[in-house]
């Protein structure tokens, strides 16, 4: 099984899914966390059917880091109640690591936008909700991105890289690799949303993943009450230029 288990219970699970790895996956015979989780609760469980598995949250397929799932309906509720834009939100906590070329001229901010998904498979940023109307209905939702550049150095090969913590306020498809392009600070590794000049940074380090980590994951047991908080750091090869991995 490549994902890794944290943490469980009879009402939960926290696993590390590793870069390369899809969370679910509409193909066939394709490997994804869901169906490795099915069938390792289909073995331990020692209960007949099909065993639940409640998908709170996902992460991109190139991107690494912690995920929980429920193993009964009401753990499910309960914690995608702790999401954002729920009641109760923000009590489900996700940071991340990201790295990217460059040094932005603030130290931290704040990134607003407006995003849908494009028929081509990659998320739009727009500014203004006004203007969200895509060519195919699709409206835009409002994106909330917050980041603190940790520690930007120059490597051997005269590069320059940052290290950026993050935290989203929504959950949109791909925001954090969208919003953070639109700003000029498009991730290492990142082939679908990176520009040109990243793309020729990627491929000079030899970088061929998505250089992003949900390193630290916290929320409320849904029947304990008690916080819960688990940390991992990154294995890709985009944080090996920073004493984190």
């Amino acid at each position: 099984m490549k994902t890794e288990m944290i943490y469980e219970d009879k009402d939960l699970l926290v696993i590390r899914k590793p870069a390369g790895l899809a969370t679910q996956s509409a193909g066939v015979g394709q490997a994804d966390v869901v169906s490795e989780l099915k069938n390792y609760l289909a073995r331990t469980s020692g209960s007949k059917g099909q065993p639940y598995l409640g998908i709170i949250h996902r992460l991109d397929q190139p991107v690494e880091g912690l995920l929980v799932f429920a193993k009964n309906k009401n753990a499910a509720a309960a914690l995608t109640k702790q999401l954002g834009g729920q009641e109760n939100s923000g009590l489900l906590n996700k940071q991340y690591y990201a790295v990217f070329c460059g040094k932005p001229s603030d130290k931290e901010g704040v990134l607003v936008d407006y995003m849908y998904k494009g028929t081509d498979g990659k998320a739009v940023v727009v500014k203004k909700k006004s203007v969200t109307e895509s060519s195919e209905g699709q409206r835009g939702a409002k994106a909330v991105l917050h980041y603190r550049i940790l520690q930007t150095v120059i490597i051997s090969t005269g590069e320059e890289l940052s290290l950026a913590d993050i935290h989203i306020e929504t959950g949109r498809f791909h925001q954090i690799r969208a919003q953070m392009a639109n700003a000029g600070m498009a991730l290492l590794g990142d082939v679908k949303y990176g520009d040109e000049e990243t793309k020729e940074c990627s491929a000079k380090l030899g970088v061929r993943t998505v250089a992003l980590c949900a390193y630290k994951l916290s929320f409320i047991h849904p029947v304990s009450g008690e916080t819960l908080s688990f940390e991992t750091k990154p294995e890709t090869k985009g944080f090996s230029f920073f004493p984190l991995s």
